[in-house]
This record gives C-alpha cells, structure tokens and sequence, in this order.
C-alpha cells in the first residue's frame, strides 16, 4: 500500500505561481457556477467569425439532445472533443466534456477496462486517471457515433510544455508530476490493466477551480468562436483551454490491455515508450531520434539505446536479431545538461534504474514513486 498522504500531496503539488505562468495565462476573474437548480439553455451569440463553406477545415460537430454545447476543445485521427454542459444542473457539477468517436470506430475496450477501474474502492488514487461517466450513439450527417462522457480536464502536458521557457517543466513540477502519474500507473496496474500509450499528450491538467469553465462559456457568448456553416452541418474551429493547477490526470486507455495474460501488439507508437517520456518532461526534447534517411528506424532505435545503456546482455541477444548500425558515441552524463551536483547525480540514477535491458530488472511504478530524486522536494520541505 501507498504510505504516501494523497490529499497533501496533491496540495502540495500546486503549480508554482512564483513562476508568473498563472498570472500570465489564466482567465478573467473567477464567478460562480450555478447550483443544482435547473439552467435554461444558454442563447447562441449572434454574431460570430464565419469562413468561407469552400474552406477545408479538419474540425467538425455532432449534437446530441441531453447537452448543450459550450465549447469545441479540440480533434483528432479518431475523435472530436467538446465541452459540454447539462441542461440540467447536478448538484456538484454541472460540466463534463464529450468525446465523439469517428464514424465506425467503437471504443467497446477502453470502455470495459474504464468501467472495470471504477469498480476500485480506491478512491484517492482513482482520481488520477480519467473515467467513463456515461457512453451513448448519436447520428451525424456521415453515420452513427460513439460518444464518451468524461470529467472535464485542462491542458494536455505536451500544450502545457509549449507553454514553458524552453518547453522545460520546471523541476519541483517534473518532479511531482512524474510521481503523481507514477501513483496513476501503480493503480492500474494493481488492476490488471496496461496503458500502453503514456505520453505529455495523455497527460492531463486536473482542474480543481471549475470557474475556468463558466467563464470559457461565457466566453463564447462574448467572444464566440470562428466556424464554417455547410448546408447540413457547422464546422467549429477548437476553443484552447486555459492553464490548470490540479494533479496530472492518466487519460486516454483506448489503446490499453486488460488481465494478466500475454497481449499482442506494439506497446507504444514510434519512439514513445514510457522512460522516455520521462526525458521529455524534463529535458524539453526526445531522448531518441530513431531515424534514418527520415523515416523511422528500428535499427537506428536499438543502436541509440545501446549507446546510452551500454551492450545488453546475453539473455536478450538470444531473443533478438543483431543489427548493424553504427553506435552513436554518447551517454546520459553528457545528453543530461538541465542539472548540476547533487541534482544531475539523483536523476541520472533515477534513470539508470529505470532503462534496463531485462524486464526482470526494472522497478515498478510504486517502487519509482519513492526514488530520491522524486521525493527530494518533499525531504527538504521536511528538513
């Protein structure tokens, strides 16, 4: 079990305000969310940017009759997201955001395993990785959609970091968000189930003051955002959500895999995996570049990693093809330059526990929770 105290480490965890992002970033000030009496529908401003039809825009909007839009937050290959309120106010939240599947695809795994997650009696670190409220079909213009219910998040990690001087999170930050994801990871793995996509991207702000999002709705009505009117639908460009200060928030399971057995598969795309995105938060930039004559290489992936962790073992030659690209002459001491002293020598050991050749060999995500260079703010908050 955890012998960490998650509701004060996650007061703790506040981003710092020292740094001037928050003032910089944040909205107008704050006003009250409605209670858990009934809301009238919001009226539509009236005026608003449009674009040309003949316009192609990668951005498209599908309704459905229980909520009402307050803004578009963004698409993707597989997905539209939008925030969307109820028509009916709950007591404690009146926000949730959507995501609306492309036509065909059916999200039918990440649903199972979401669902099979919020049967966990732990509460505090459950928190920590976004759940399934609510699933449902509508129709659009093009077909039926699966559409996912979700409490509302802020900014992914990798907007966040574009955000950052140098795209770097600063260290206490690196340091409490790496630990908080890892306590995320220890949970879902206490329940069978493997991310197999972490990254910045599915990273997510937690918001803890929801004034953020009745000022983003009023802000539509004031400042309501450009769009592109079809004949038989509207196209919204994405309204960017504001800076958070909650505890990071393990999102997006549709790749993930439920129980104990052996799964099939890549376990993340391209050069992603999770230590690496460990080296992103902190350092700004990739650890790997894997390619060769700019593509993608998984040679040019293997001879990186040998010249960064050093010749891997017999146990692993035996179970895997030589290959013959040159080795790149470099290593963590000199790839690291964020930190000095005692700094650089905790997180290259910090690294060094976790890129292992053998599985065997690497810690777990609870044992990585108390590694001396994530808990070092909290020894010298209680020194």
């Amino acid at each position: 079990m955890f012998r960490l105290n998650l509701r004060r480490f996650n007061s703790w965890f506040k981003y710092p305000v020292e740094s001037g992002i928050i003032s910089r970033l944040c909205c107008s000030p704050a006003r009250t969310i409605a209670s858990s009496q009934s809301a009238p529908p919001r009226q539509s401003p009236l005026e608003y940017v449009k674009v040309d039809p003949l316009q192609i825009i990668e951005e498209d909007e599908v309704f459905y009759s229980r909520y009402q839009v307050v803004s578009k937050l963004g698409y993707g290959t597989s997905s539209t997201v939008f925030g969307y309120r109820f028509l009916i106010y709950y007591r404690e939240q009146c926000y949730n955001t959507l995501k609306v599947c492309v036509r065909g695809q059916r999200p039918d795994r990440e649903v199972a395993i979401l669902e099979h997650l919020k049967e966990s009696s732990d509460v505090h670190r459950k928190r920590l990785v976004r759940l399934v409220l609510d699933s449902f079909e509508i129709v659009g213009p093009r077909g039926k959609h699966v559409c996912l219910i979700y409490q509302p998040l802020g900014m992914s990690f990798s907007k966040f970091q574009d955000l950052l001087p140098n795209k770097k999170f600063p260290k206490d930050l690196s340091q409490r968000s790496i630990q908080l994801t890892l306590i995320a990871l220890a949970f879902i793995h206490e329940n069978n189930v493997v991310h197999t996509d972490i990254s910045p991207n599915n990273i997510l702000q937690g918001i803890e003051d929801t004034s953020i999002l009745s000022r983003m709705e009023q802000d539509e009505v004031i400042r309501p955002i450009t769009r592109k009117i079809l004949a038989d639908r509207i196209i919204y460009y994405s309204r960017p959500m504001p800076l958070c200060t909650g505890s990071p928030v393990l999102s997006d399971l549709g790749k993930a895999r439920l129980g104990v057995g052996k799964h099939s598969g890549n376990i993340m795309p391209g050069i992603y995996h999770a230590p690496e995105s460990i080296w992103d938060l902190v350092e700004g930039h990739h650890l790997f570049f894997t390619k060769q004559n700019g593509s993608l290489s998984d040679e040019q992936h293997l001879a990186e990693i040998v010249s960064l962790m050093g010749p891997p073992p017999p146990e692993f030659l035996k179970r895997n093809q030589k290959c013959s690209t040159c080795i790149p002459k470099q290593s963590f001491k000199n790839r690291e330059l964020r930190f000095s002293g005692q700094d650089k020598i905790l997180f290259l050991e910090f690294l060094r526990r976790i890129f292992r050749w053998l599985p065997d060999e690497r810690p777990t995500a609870e044992e990585l929770v108390y590694d001396a260079f994530l808990i070092q703010p909290i020894v010298a908050s209680e020194g």
